[in-house]
């Protein structure tokens, strides 16, 4: 085998983890475990994003009294992961490696500390050999700091832990130009940089998993301009991860093609922040274009013309153009009442520098 690889971020849906009834398929989860036994003993490094204990525990528990949705969610997850992570370790166990679980919630990723020390968790890890297991950690997370699904948390840990490749492993073999379930559509094979496939996500979400292809397609997005390629496949075909890292295989697939450059590792923790954006800055025409150029530039005062929020330094904040367009989210160097009386003002330090700005 010819590897394309060797440092692989791997999500496992609830649809490909899952059979028609909501149980377990340990039949595929052992297939998918060989394959990746199989790369890991060739050198390739892997962390695993599974999803899977929501449904496990739906239908270990098989409650019927009406109980809260939130409720819900954390019973079934506490009980879920416990036999998810089992399964893992008794699985890989017979391959002769070690896999440790990692649990995390959206929060862990606001700041800059908690970000890095869950970086070097998974790092120290990985240079022990021992294969990360992410899930989000539902039992504490709450709905407004949920992630979206398990694509958005696959694709901040490929981006965080700086891998070559993310793959996205679903049920059905990428993303179609035209409905699925008709016989004339096919999978897009590639999808470039400024490409639109709008027309073509469908926008229902799928079983047992909270995400849908339009989730899948932002964040292949997001993470194919950091550099990284983005392949969505289906996890139910035989050999399907083997297929994708050898060089010499032809597998039915979407691969969202990577952008050319290097992105710091701040850049991609920003990147991933607009969630916790505290405040806003709009700009004027002039430094929207600038901004917007090929040239990298930093967001200075004279082309600020209004601030929305209150924030303190170092604290996250969206930028918008003069006609309110989103154009991206940047660390800023000021609290808000000091960028408030900097506003339109020339020879100033920049309310947020290039190297802390991340455009979309």
């Amino acid at each position: 085998m010819s590897l394309r690889f060797k440092k692989i971020a791997v999500k496992i849906g609830s649809n490909v983890l899952t059979r028609a009834d909501g149980t377990l398929d340990i039949t595929r989860m052992s297939a998918l475990v060989d394959q990746i036994a199989q790369l890991y003993k060739k050198g390739v490094e892997i962390v695993m994003i599974s999803s899977g204990a929501v449904a496990s525990g739906r239908s270990l528990l098989g409650l019927h009294k009406k109980m809260d949705v939130v409720d819900q969610r954390q019973l079934f997850s506490t009980v879920g992961q416990a036999k998810l992570i089992n399964h893992y370790y008794e699985l890989f166990r017979e391959h002769n490696i070690i896999v440790g679980q990692v649990l995390t919630t959206k929060e862990n990723f606001s700041s800059r500390r908690h970000y890095l020390n869950q970086r070097n968790c998974m790092r120290v890890m990985l240079d022990n050999k021992v294969i990360p297991i992410v899930n989000e950690n539902d039992a504490v997370s709450v709905t407004e700091l949920m992630f979206t699904d398990n694509d958005e948390l696959s694709g901040m840990i490929a981006s965080m832990m700086d891998m070559q490749a993310l793959i996205i492993l679903s049920n059905i073999d990428g993303i179609y130009n035209g409905n699925p379930s008709d016989p004339d559509s096919k999978v897009i094979p590639q999808i470039e940089k400024g490409q639109d496939v709008t027309e073509f996500i469908q926008s229902t979400k799928s079983t047992f998993g909270r995400g849908g292809m339009m989730t899948k397609t932002t964040i292949a997005r997001k993470i194919a301009d950091q550099g990284i390629e983005v392949f969505i496949a289906n996890g139910k075909r035989d050999s399907i991860l083997l297929q994708l890292i050898d060089k010499k295989s032809e597998v039915v697939c979407t691969q969202f093609v990577a952008a050319t450059g290097d992105v710091s590792s701040v850049k991609k923790w920003i990147a991933h922040s607009e969630g916790f954006a505290k405040g806003e800055i709009h700009v004027n025409e002039n430094a929207a274009k600038a901004l917007t150029g090929e040239k990298a530039v930093s967001l200075l005062p004279i082309g600020a013309i209004r601030i929305v929020g209150d924030f303190e330094k170092d604290d996250i904040v969206r930028i918008f153009d003069h006609n309110k367009h989103s154009l991206g989210i940047g660390k800023v160097q000021y609290d808000s009442e000091k960028a408030r009386e900097m506003l339109g003002k020339k020879n100033q330090k920049p309310l947020v520098h290039c190297d802390y700005l991340y455009l979309e």
